[in-house]
C-alpha cells in the first residue's frame, strides 16, 4: 500500500468503548425492569436511538436523550423526576468513564509516526471525543482530528480534499466494517478492519467484505505488517 495518511478510529479501536454503553443499558433497564422485560427494554431503546440519529447524531448526550424518551415511552408518561435524574446519572457517569487504550495501540503509534500522517477519523459528540482523545494522551502522534456526524462516502471524501491527497492514499484502520471500511473502499482508499468483541448492532452488515485494498487482522499491530517502516 503506497498511502500517505494512516486514519484511526477512536471508539473500540484506540480505546474501550460499546463495553461501557452496554453496561449502563443494562443499568437502565433494571430501573425500568417493572414495566417491560429487560429485553423489551433494551429493543425499545434502540429502536429510539436509531430514529433519534439524524436528530442528535452519534454519542453520549444523544444517548442520554433516548434513555429518557425511551423512559417515558415505557411507563406512559408516568416516569417521575427522580426516575429521569436516575437516567441523568447513568449518562453523567458515561461521560465520566476512564479511557483504556486496547493493547498494543500506542506501540503502532510510535511505530508510524513520522513515517506517515496519522488522523483520527471518528464520529460522535465532538465535545466528548475531543475529551476522550485528550484523556488517552494519545495527541501527540496525530497530524488531525476530524469529528464526523456520520462516516459515509461524502465524509471522506471531504476528509481527502482537506488533506489535500488521493483516496488510494488513505489507509483507514478501524472497528467497524459499515462505518470504517466500506465508505474507504468505496471512493478508492485503503481499510484494514481490527474487530472488536463487542459491536453496536447499527454497525453490524451481514455481507462479508471482499476487495482488493481490504485487510482485516485479528490485532492492531498486525496492520505493521502491510505498512513500509
Amino acid at each position: 500500500m503506497n498511502v500517505k495518511v494512516i486514519a484511526f478510529d477512536a471508539d473500540d479501536t484506540l480505546w474501550v468503548n460499546e463495553p461501557y454503553f452496554r453496561r449502563t443499558e443494562e443499568k437502565f433497564c433494571h430501573l425500568f425492569s417493572e414495566f417491560l422485560s429487560p429485553h423489551d427494554i433494551e429493543r425499545e431503546l434502540m429502536k429510539t436511538e436509531i430514529s433519534n440519529l439524524g436528530l442528535y447524531g452519534y454519542g453520549i448526550k444523544g444517548f442520554m436523550l433516548s434513555m429518557i424518551e425511551t423512559a417515558l415511552q415505557i411507563t406512559n408518561g408516568q416516569i417521575s423526576t427522580d426516575g429521569i435524574g436516575k437516567i441523568l446519572t447513568l449518562g453523567k457517569a458515561l461521560l465520566n468513564e476512564p479511557i483504556e487504550l486496547l493493547e498494543g495501540v500506542e506501540e503502532v503509534l510510535q511505530a508510524v509516526h513520522g513515517k506517515y500522517r496519522l488522523v483520527v477519523a471518528t464520529k460522535g459528540d465532538l465535545l466528548d471525543q475531543e475529551r476522550k482523545l485528550k484523556k488517552s494522551n494519545l495527541t501527540q502522534y496525530f497530524h488531525h482530528i476530524e469529528v464526523m456526524s456520520e462516516k459515509d462516502d461524502a465524509s471522506y471524501l471531504k476528509l481527502l480534499k482537506h488533506l489535500d491527497i488521493q483516496p488510494h492514499e488513505l489507509l483507514m484502520v478501524g472497528n467497524s466494517l459499515k462505518s470504517d471500511v466500506i465508505p474507504v473502499l468505496n471512493i478508492g482508499g485503503h481499510a484494514i478492519h481490527v474487530p472488536y468483541h463487542i459491536t453496536w448492532a447499527h454497525e453490524m452488515v451481514e455481507n462479508q467484505v471482499e476487495h482488493e485494498n481490504f485487510k482485516s487482522v485479528t490485532h492492531i499491530k498486525e496492520i505493521l505488517s502491510y505498512l513500509l517502516l
